[in-house]
C-alpha cells in the first residue's frame, strides 16, 4: 500500500505501529488519492457576478490558444508536450525527420511519456471515465494552469507536468455539491466553462475549448460520476477493493460497550424489542431501557414519541449512576395531549437515580420554536403532567439556520481573506456563537451529572441532530474513554451512526439536489466543537488534528462506507459492512499518523470547556485550508511526528531505568539479608 487516502494536511504525529505514511503539505510530485495538495485546490465560489467569470473564462482560453500556462523555454525537454508536426511539414523536410515513420516512432516515445506522467493514480476498484487534454484550471491564487483533466468514478485529477514540481488537483466528487456549465464565445470559438461547488469549503473552476467530443464528456461524466444514486449508479464505495489489515467494523460492539458502562444492572436492562426495526426504524437492534418497563408499555411511549425515537440510555456515571437519556419530541400536540406511559416511563427513568428526587429535561430547541411544532402536533413536556422534572431550552437554532451560516463562512474565507475586516466577518457569521451555544449546551448536562447527580433527557424535535451533539459532547466531557482514538470511533458509531443521525440526507450522498433543504452541516459543528475542546485540554486527547480533518474529507468522500445512509436498517440492507470498507480500517492501520504526541490519559477527569467566545476560534487549518497563504511555514504534523518519536525514546529510557532500578534493588535486599526497611520504591513516570 503506498497511497494513502487521508488528506495531507499539517496535523499532529502519532504513537503506534507505523504502516502507512501520510504526506504532509509541501511536498512535490503527485498527490495520492484523497490526499490534499497545497495551492492547487480552490476554496467555494465568490458570490462576484456571472459577467467577471465570463471574462476569466475567454481569458482563459485565449492564453491556452496564444502560448499555454508555461512558455516553452521554462520548460526541459523531457517534460515538452509533444506537437506531432504536420504532415505537410514532413513532405517538405522542414520537421528534421527524414521519414514519417521516424517522426511517428518520435511521436510515440513522447507521447507515452508524457502520458505516463500525467496518468491518475488509481485505488484498486477505481476506473478511469474521461480523459481531456488542454484543459485550463483557473486556480484563484496562481492563475490559468494548463493541464490534463482526467475523470474516473471515485475522483477529478487535474495535473500539469510542465511545473516543477508538477501541478496537481486530486478531488474526491463526493465532494461536489453541484456543477455548473457556462459557455460563451471569443473570436469566433466556443469556450466552455465548468464551476465545481464543493461541500469542503471550496470551489473549482475549468475551462476548455468546446471542440472535441472527448471534451463535451468531460462534463457529462462529471455530471454522472459526482452523482451516482441520481443517475442510477452505485456510489464508489461499493467498488473500493483496498485491503487493511485491521478491520474497522468491528471498533464498535453495542454489547461490549454497554458491559463496559456496567450495563445492564439492577436498573437498566438491554432491550432486544426493536430487533426487526418495528418499534423505531431509526433506532439500532439494541438499546437500554428501564428494567422495570414492560414491551406492551415501550410500543405505547414510541407511539407518543416522534418517530418512535423513545427515552433510551446512551451513558451511566459509574458512581452516582446518573444517566444521560435521549430521545424525539412527545407528540403533545396543541390540545396538550397526555401518555401515562410516558410519564410513568420518565418517573422510571428518575427513579433509577437514587441519588436525586429530579429529572432535568434539556429540549435543544429554541421556546418559541418548540411552540411551533406544538402547534403542528409536536411539542414539549408539561411539567404539570411529569411533576418531579424541570424542562429547559437551550436555545439552539435548527439546521437552517446552521446551513445559511456556513453559507456564509464560505464566502468570508473564498478567495481572499479581508484582514482589516477578519474578526467582524467572522462574527457576521454567527457560526462561533452556535458552537458555543452547543459546548454551553453540553457542559450544562456534564455539570447536572456529575456535579449535580442528576439523570437528564436530552432531545430536540426528531432526536438525531442537536440530540446526538449535545449527547455525544457530554459524553466526551464525562468519559475519557471517549478521548481515545478507538474510543471516539466508538462514540460516533454510537451515538451518531447507530442512532440514526441523517447521514445521507444531511451531506447528500451522490445526490445532484444541491438546494435540498435536508442538508446541513450538524456533523460538521459537532467535530469543531470537538476540535475547541482539543484547543482548550491540548493533552487529553488522543488523537490529533488530522484526526478530526480525516474524518471529514471521508464524511463527504464515499470512498468508505461509514457515514453512508441514514440508519442502521438501511445499512443493514446495504450490507455495508460486507460490502464496503470502513473509514475506521483506514486510520486503525496507522494509529501513528493520527496521534497526539502530548496525550495523558486523565482518566476518571471531567473536562469543562469554556463555552465563551473569548475562548473560541475559527478552525482555521479546516476552513480555510485551501488558501496556501493561510497555512503554517513549519509543517506542524511533520513536527509531531518527530516529538512522538522522542517520546518513544525517553519512554524506552524510563523503562530501561525503571529495570536497572529494580535490579539493583533485589541485589542490594539480598545483600542485606533482603531487609524490608530498605527496600526501593518503584520509580514511577508519566510522560
Amino acid at each position: 500500500m503506498e497511497r494513502a487516502p487521508g488528506p495531507a494536511l499539517e496535523g499532529g504525529g502519532g504513537g503506534g505501529v507505523a504502516r502507512r505514511s501520510v504526506r504532509p503539505a509541501g511536498l512535490g510530485g503527485a498527490a495520492p488519492p484523497g490526499s490534499r495538495q497545497p495551492g492547487v485546490e480552490t476554496l467555494d465560489s465568490p458570490t462576484g457576478s456571472h459577467v467577471e467569470w465570463c471574462k476569466q473564462l475567454i481569458a482563459a482560453t485565449i492564453s491556452s490558444q496564444i502560448s499555454g500556462s508555461v512558455p516553452s523555454d521554462t520548460v526541459s525537454r523531457d517534460y515538452r508536450v509533444y506537437k506531432r508536426p504536420d504532415k505537410r511539414e514532413i513532405q517538405d523536410g522542414h520537421n528534421g525527420y527524414h521519414s514519417e515513420a521516424e517522426a511517428d516512432q518520435v511521436a510515440l516515445r513522447d507521447g507515452n511519456k508524457l502520458a505516463q506522467m500525467e496518468e491518475a493514480p488509481l485505488f484498486p476498484g477505481e476506473s478511469i471515465k474521461a480523459i481531456a487534454k488542454d484543459v485550463m484550471y483557473i486556480c484563484p491564487f496562481m492563475g490559468a494552469v494548463s493541464g490534463t483533466l482526467t475523470v474516473t468514478d471515485f475522483k477529478m485529477y487535474f495535473k500539469n507536468v510542465e511545473r516543477d514540481p508538477h501541478f496537481v488537483l486530486d478531488v474526491p466528487l463526493g465532494v461536489i455539491s453541484r456543477v455548473e456549465k457556462i459557455g460563451v464565445q471569443s473570436h469566433g470559438d466556443n469556450s466552455c466553462g465548468i464551476e465545481i461547488v464543493c461541500k469542503d469549503m471550496r470551489n473549482l473552476r475549468l475551462a476548455y475549448k468546446q471542440e472535441e467530443q472527448s471534451r463535451l464528456e468531460i462534463f457529462e461524466n462529471l455530471v454522472t460520476q459526482a452523482f451516482p444514486l441520481s443517475n442510477g449508479l452505485p456510489l464508489f464505495a461499493f467498488s473500493y477493493k483496498e485491503k487493511f489489515p485491521v478491520n474497522g467494523w468491528k471498533v464498535y460492539d453495542p454489547m461490549a460497550e454497554y458491559k463496559r458502562q456496567g450495563l445492564p444492572n439492577e436498573s437498566w436492562k438491554i432491550s432486544k424489542i426493536n430487533s426487526t426495526y418495528e418499534l423505531c426504524d431509526t433506532y439500532p437492534t439494541i438499546f437500554v431501557v428501564p428494567t422495570s418497563v414492560k414491551d406492551d408499555d415501550l410500543s405505547k411511549v414510541a407511539a407518543f414519541r416522534a418517530k418512535g425515537r423513545i427515552p433510551v440510555l446512551s451513558w451511566i456515571h459509574p458512581e452516582s449512576q446518573a444517566t444521560i437519556t435521549r430521545c424525539s419530541q412527545p407528540l403533545v400536540g396543541p390540545n396538550d395531549k397526555r401518555c401515562k406511559e410516558d410519564e410513568k416511563y420518565l418517573q422510571t427513568i428518575m427513579d433509577a437515580n437514587a441519588q436525586s428526587h429530579k429529572l432535568i429535561i434539556f429540549d435543544a430547541r429554541q421556546n418559541s420554536v418548540a411552540d411551533t411544532n406544538k402547534a403542528k402536533g409536536g411539542g414539549y413536556e408539561n411539567e404539570s403532567a411529569y411533576p418531579n422534572a424541570e424542562l429547559v431550552f437551550l436555545e439552539i437554532h435548527n439546521i437552517h439556520v446552521m446551513r445559511e451560516s456556513l453559507r456564509k463562512l464560505k464566502e468570508i474565507v473564498y478567495p481572499s481573506i479581508d484582514e482589516a475586516r477578519w474578526l467582524s466577518n467572522v462574527d457576521s457569521t454567527h457560526w462561533l456563537e452556535y458552537i458555543r451555544m452547543l459546548l454551553a449546551g453540553a457542559v450544562r448536562i456534564a455539570d447536572k451529572i456529575e456535579s449535580g447527580k442528576t439523570s437528564v433527557v436530552v432531545h430536540c424535535s426528531d432526536g438525531w441532530d442537536r440530540t446526538a451533539q449535545l449527547t455525544s459532547l457530554a459524553m466526551l466531557m464525562l468519559d475519557s474513554y471517549y478521548r481515545t482514538i478507538k474510543g471516539f470511533e466508538a462514540l460516533i458509531e454510537k451515538e451518531w451512526i447507530s442512532f440514526g443521525h441523517r447521514f445521507a440526507m444531511r451531506v447528500g450522498h451522490g445526490d445532484d439536489d444541491h438546494a435540498d433543504a435536508d442538508r446541513s452541516p450538524i456533523f460538521l459543528q459537532f467535530l469543531d466543537c470537538v476540535w475547541q475542546m482539543t484547543k482548550q485540554f491540548p493533552a487529553a486527547f488522543e488523537f490529533n488534528e488530522l484526526f478530526l480533518i480525516t474524518i471529514l474529507d471521508h464524511l463527504y468522500s464515499c470512498l468508505f462506507g461509514t457515514f453512508l445512509y441514514n440508519c442502521e436498517q438501511e445499512r443493514l440492507k446495504e450490507e455495508i459492512s460486507t460490502k464496503t470498507v470502513s473509514l475506521w480500517s483506514y486510520i486503525n492501520s496507522q494509529l501513528d499518523e493520527f496521534t497526539n504526541p502530548f496525550y495523558v490519559n486523565y482518566e476518571n477527569h471531567v473536562l469543562y470547556p469554556v463555552a465563551s467566545l473569548n475562548h473560541l476560534e475559527l478552525w482555521v487549518n479546516y476552513y480555510v485550508r485551501w488558501n496556501p497563504r493561510m497555512r503554517p511555514q513549519m509543517p506542524i504534523h511533520q513536527n509531531l511526528k518527530e516529538l512522538l518519536a522522542i517520546r518513544a525514546e525517553l519512554q524506552k529510557k524510563v523503562e530501561d531505568l525503571q529495570h536497572e532500578a529494580a535490579t539493583r534493588s533485589i541485589s542490594s535486599s539480598s545483600d542485606r539479608g533482603s531487609s524490608p526497611s530498605h527496600s526501593a520504591t518503584p520509580v514511577r513516570t508519566s510522560v
